[in-house]
């Protein structure tokens, strides 16, 4: 437990100490020690070893690397990729300490096996991220659903009760006072010293972009470092559009905080526009409106109207860091998560088209050969897969924001539950406008059935990730909704076929009992979904199963960096 003294000069202090040695434990002052928060207790001469899963479990991740071709690019732009990546490796550094709080390389040098530490790299931690945050080191205790955000002693209860300045912040870490009572520190004072580093790099780059919007981005986002006031560089973020280098940086998403869903984690994307994708799905983003008014929900729930200007856009990825970049990969953003951007501005939805294709070639074309019927794997396509995640992110600017007749959040509402069922969401309604715009003429790639197969598929793929990944309890409640409904059958081989018919009914029944839970506000009824169908029952662990002894990845690995790209 952090014991940290009120005023900001004890903080600070606790700031450098912690930030720049893990084991640093000098008092603040004659009467305060400094405690690492930790439950771990290790010999340093003691080696850590693998524990309570098979050495199997090291291969689930399938290496891709991270190149694309940069001739197109000046030198300025060249050199500006590898301040990115370089502000990016802070994030990285920044989320580790989020997740886990032990030294990186202290904790990695205690074990010998090269394996087991790519597989703590990949988790951030001694956690299983696809095992349901379970233990894979020995002498490791269990994962605390906060993470490093709060106390490790602190109570769900005692947070509920407290009352203190910033409670609720996406942006400060809860800590004790030296009276014991919580209290938050802002990110740009408890990570002074990375964040300063952070926000020169992103200041560098923006004296070598090309492009004004992107420099005004970066100088924005390298203030907001400092302050921790993002809603400046989100709404310059939003007004990019001719930028042929993209970044997404900072603290954004929080899913790492499963005991509140309140704080966000750092991480960051470096990529590259896809001028030639980008341009088949500019036609897309006109139609939210309309597709907001047809939601299969009463008025009162959709009555909250997207942004029309938001954009679509594809690219490769080159560089991932932090909580991007933790167990299973993102292949598709829809920012930013700010409420009043998005009502006011819309969001961007950006394609992470390499990363989608290394996942569709090396998971789910091998999941569709063991749990598909063969008359339907034809139907198993990459636009389908490509449509179905594009439209995801579309549809997480559809529905409503805040809780009907309230100032609260959607997100403030379901609290640890909100991540959840906004994927869960998401997912769903990115159908329902497939359905639409297929229906429309607007989409004319493929048939309804190459959608609907190819989304089933994607419930395998995605349940994989565990109940401790948002997206993968979304997928748990899915496929058991989707059961009752009888939107697929399973034969005595183990293999589904999806029902055309029951789907469209399961979808829009599913739709309207989420867009339902969120107008509400309903944090009971969300945990009651979350309880009865928020689980792997026996039968889908049985087809799991056959995934894992046929060798199928879970997810992707990358091999990337500077060097990888030749800069």
């Amino acid at each position: 437990m952090k014991i940290l003294s009120k005023s900001y000069i004890s903080a600070i202090a606790l700031v450098v100490c912690t930030t720049m040695v893990s084991s640093c434990n000098k008092p603040v002052n004659e009467n305060t020690q400094i405690q690492q928060a930790s439950d771990i207790s290790i010999d340093k001469k003691a080696k850590l070893s693998l524990i309570g899963v098979d050495e199997n479990r090291l291969n689930i991740y399938f290496p891709v690397t991270l190149s694309a071709d940069l001739s197109h690019l000046s030198a300025n732009q060249k050199q500006m990729l590898a301040v990115l990546i370089e502000a990016s490796v802070i994030m990285d550094d920044l989320f580790w300490q989020q997740a886990f709080d032990q030294d990186k390389q202290t904790f990695l040098s205690q074990i010998d096996d090269s394996k087991v530490q790519n597989f703590v790299e990949i988790n951030y931690g001694p956690w299983d991220r696809l095992n349901g945050d379970l233990a894979f080191i020995s002498d490791t205790h269990e994962k605390k659903l906060g993470a490093q955000f709060y106390p490790t002693d602190m109570t769900k209860e005692e947070f509920e009760t407290s009352d203190f300045a910033d409670k609720d912040g996406l942006y400060s870490m809860v800590r004790r006072d030296e009276n014991g009572k919580l209290t938050a520190i802002p990110y740009s004072i408890y990570f002074a010293k990375e964040l300063k580093s952070a926000s020169q790099l992103l200041t560098k780059a923006a004296t070598l972009a090309e492009d004004n919007k992107f420099a005004d981005y970066l100088r924005l986002r390298a203030e907001a470092l400092l302050t921790d006031n993002y809603q400046a560089s989100d709404y310059a973020w939003m007004d990019m559009k001719t930028n042929p280098i993209e970044l997404v940086y900072g603290p954004i998403e929080t899913y790492e905080d499963q005991l509140f869903g309140y704080r966000a984690a750092f991480e960051s994307y470096v990529l590259l526009k896809d001028l030639a994708w980008s341009e088949r799905l500019s036609k897309y983003a006109s139609f939210l409106p309309e597709l907001q008014q047809g939601l299969p929900v009463e008025a009162k729930y959709k009555a909250q109207m997207p942004g029309a200007n938001a954009d679509l856009n594809a690219y490769d990825v080159i560089y991932y860091a932090g909580h991007s970049n933790a167990g299973s990969k993102t292949i598709a953003i829809n920012l930013p998560n700010d409420e009043e951007v998005q009502l006011k501005k819309g969001t961007r939805r950006l394609q992470l088209k390499n990363a989608m294709q290394a996942k569709f070639d090396n998971i789910l074309l091998p999941i569709s050969k063991q749990l598909i019927v063969p008359q339907q794997r034809q139907h198993i396509t990459f636009n389908a897969f490509f449509a179905n995640t594009m439209f995801h992110e579309v549809a997480h600017g559809l529905g409503i924001k805040t809780v009907l007749d309230s100032d609260q959040t959607v997100r403030q509402a379901l609290k640890e539950y909100a991540s959840a069922l906004e994927e869960g969401k998401a997912d769903i309604l990115g159908v329902y406008m497939v359905q639409q715009l297929l229906a429309k003429g607007v989409i004319d790639e493929g048939m309804l059935e190459d959608y609907y197969v190819t989304f089933m598929a994607g419930i395998f793929r995605s349940v994989r990730f565990g109940a401790s990944s948002a997206h993968g309890k979304a997928n748990m409640i899915r496929f058991n909704f989707f059961q009752e409904y009888q939107a697929f059958s399973r034969n005595e081989d183990g293999l589904y076929q999806v029902d055309m018919l029951n789907m469209a009914e399961a979808i829009d029944a599913l739709s309207n009992k989420i867009l339902t839970l969120q107008g509400d506000g309903d944090y009971d009824g969300v945990a009651k979904l979350v309880v009865d169908k928020g689980i792997i029952k026996a039968q889908l662990q049985q087809d799991l199963d056959k995934l894992t002894a046929a060798d199928i990845p879970v997810d992707i690995d990358f091999k990337q960096g500077i060097k990888v790209l030749g800069l």
